[in-house]
């Protein structure tokens, strides 16, 4: 009786381990990086690619950093010639696709500087999810022309 048993849960350990693997699935931060700006200001902008692997959408609802007294998801957009910069209340990653922040388009808006970060310094960015979960990673600092 006890051998069928084991080999019924051998047969079924795989199958649990990939359930397990599925609903730890997160987004990826890959890229990030933070343009210093030109002179100092209370303002610095993100940029990074989120790539997520997982079998269904995740949303981006907030963001976080350490360095910074407040961290908001942005887009600009040119209205009559005109750059315009909106709060973005949330930015949704499709299941096996991704999201670009760039700069002219959507970044995070961090304000609120801690300290001024050097060139090469790394910044910590806490993404939130909709569902709770939060996802870190570091942000290297590059100078206000890098692209």
């Amino acid at each position: 009786m006890r051998i069928p048993a084991i080999l019924l849960l051998s047969a079924l350990l795989p199958a649990l381990s990939t359930t397990a693997r599925a609903d730890d699935c997160v987004p990826l931060v890959e890229a990030g990086w933070v343009r210093q700006p030109p002179m100092p200001m209370p303002m610095m902008a993100g940029f990074a690619t989120i790539r997520n692997p997982c079998a269904t959408p995740v949303a981006i609802v907030s963001a976080s950093s350490p360095a910074f007294g407040s961290v908001e998801l942005h887009e600009t957009t040119r209205v009559d010639g005109v750059s315009r910069m909106r709060h973005v209340e949330s930015l949704e990653v499709p299941a096996g696709g991704r999201a670009t922040l760039a700069p002219g388009g959507l970044h995070l808006m961090l304000m609120q500087p801690r300290a001024t970060p050097a060139l090469g310094d790394s910044v910590e960015i806490e993404l939130q999810l909709a569902d709770g979960r939060r996802v870190r990673a570091g942000f290297e600092v590059r100078a206000a022309n890098a692209l």
